[in-house]
């Protein structure tokens, strides 16, 4: 391995083809290398990791555990920098509705469903859930994995369900969608999103090269 590296984590229940591929694509203007791994060890001796996640949280928990990768998951968010993205971001928090299932607890809050039933957009259309397709997200807070992408991007979302920090410094970036949501997180090394960054062309990469060279 060389002494600048990203393991994206395989543990069943991530988007890994295209996540995989949007982190190298970022990788290889930088010389970092990515490996996608189901292999603690790997996950351990990488400099930086990403978590994805697809599907149910309570199924995500439960493989995560399943695969022997959660200890050094916990590793990794106390000590080097780390991108959750989708379900990997809702992990992040206390316990979500979805289940009700206990997640990991490294940021304090909870992951809700959206509970539009009946409501119509501005459009006159009604409210779908999941959300799917492109929204702005608006950055609540500086931070170097916004850099060079301009506030009120759109990014791709596909969910049912958001975070919701105890504590609203914790959350880096907000879309609207039925009412403000948090769309993005961040705390200390760890910095999370809602939306798919490898789905949303040229900013989702730009977030991912700004992880790349992120040093907290």
């Amino acid at each position: 391995m060389s002494n600048n590296t990203v393991a994206v984590v395989d543990y069943g229940m991530g988007n890994l083809r295209s996540v995989s591929q949007a982190v190298q694509h970022a990788a290889d203007q930088v010389g970092v290398e990515v490996f996608v791994t189901a292999d603690p060890d790997v996950v351990r001796r990488a400099t930086r990791v990403v978590l994805p996640g697809q599907g149910a949280i309570p199924d995500c928990m439960r493989e995560l555990r399943d695969s022997g990768l959660l200890e050094s998951v916990l590793e990794a968010a106390a000590s080097k920098p780390l991108f959750g993205v989708c379900v990997g971001m809702q992990m992040l928090l206390s316990s979500s509705d979805e289940g009700p299932t206990e997640g990991l607890d490294l940021i304090p809050g909870r992951v809700l469903r959206f509970q539009l039933e009946g409501r119509t957009q501005p459009d006159g259309s009604r409210y779908k859930v999941p959300q799917m397709g492109w929204n702005q997200v608006f950055q609540t807070q500086p931070h170097p994995v916004w850099a060079g992408v301009p506030d009120g991007s759109y990014f791709y979302f596909v969910h049912s369900f958001y975070a919701k920090p105890a504590d609203a410094r914790h959350s880096a970036g907000e879309a609207d969608y039925g009412g403000r949501f948090t769309a993005a997180i961040a705390r200390d090394n760890i910095f999370a999103t809602q939306f798919h960054p490898e789905k949303s062309a040229d900013h989702g990469l730009q977030l991912y090269r700004n992880f790349l060279h992120w040093n907290p």
